[in-house]
This record gives structure tokens, sequence and C-alpha cells, in this order.
């Protein structure tokens, strides 16, 4: 779900947009193959989903939205973003207080 990268981490998540509110929803998958689910409020068009997501993980992680880039799947459910500057322990810190890992 978490790998570092040189420029932060990259984060893969499997989005379920149409929600009634953006929130983590927890993590889908096991091992290497582990996704973070987050239930989006955007629908699904014209890369509105994608736009709330940047927006979601911006904020959950205190960085600048364009501090977070898609860099796989946009049309897909799966996507990975890279958190730019984001340090691996701080990603996992996060994450461990909004999911309880």
């Amino acid at each position: 779900m978490l790998r570092a990268a040189a420029a932060g981490v990259t984060l893969a998540v499997r989005a379920q947009p149409g929600a009634k509110k953006t929130t983590i929803l927890g993590i889908y998958g096991e091992g290497a193959a582990a996704q973070l689910k987050i239930a989006v409020q955007a629908p699904p068009l014209e890369g509105r989903a994608n736009e709330a997501l940047i927006a979601f993980l911006a904020q959950t992680f205190a960085i600048p939205k364009n501090a977070v880039k898609l860099i796989s799947g946009e049309v897909s459910r799966s996507k990975v973003f890279l958190l730019d500057g984001v340090t691996l322990p701080h990603a996992m810190a996060v994450l461990a207080v909004k999911i309880r890992i």
C-alpha cells in the first residue's frame, strides 16, 4: 500500500466513487497488493473523483494539493498516488491513526 519513492512515498488506493461522504473505509486486499480503500463523494465523471481524492489525501497528510500526484489508474478504481515530500514513517503514522493498523 505504501512504498518509499525518490520524491516521497507512493500510496495505492481503491476508490469507491459516489459515496455519501469522502472517508477512509479501511484496507482492500492483502500483502503487497493491499490498497487503502477510500469512499469518494464525487462521481466518477470528468475526473471529479480524482480531484476529490487529491484534495482528501492532501488534507489527510497535511501537504499542498500540488504535492499529490496521480501516477496511475486515472480511469480505474485502483490508483497509485505520489505524495511528494512525505516520508514513509510519517505516512505510516498518519494511516495508523486513521485506520488503526
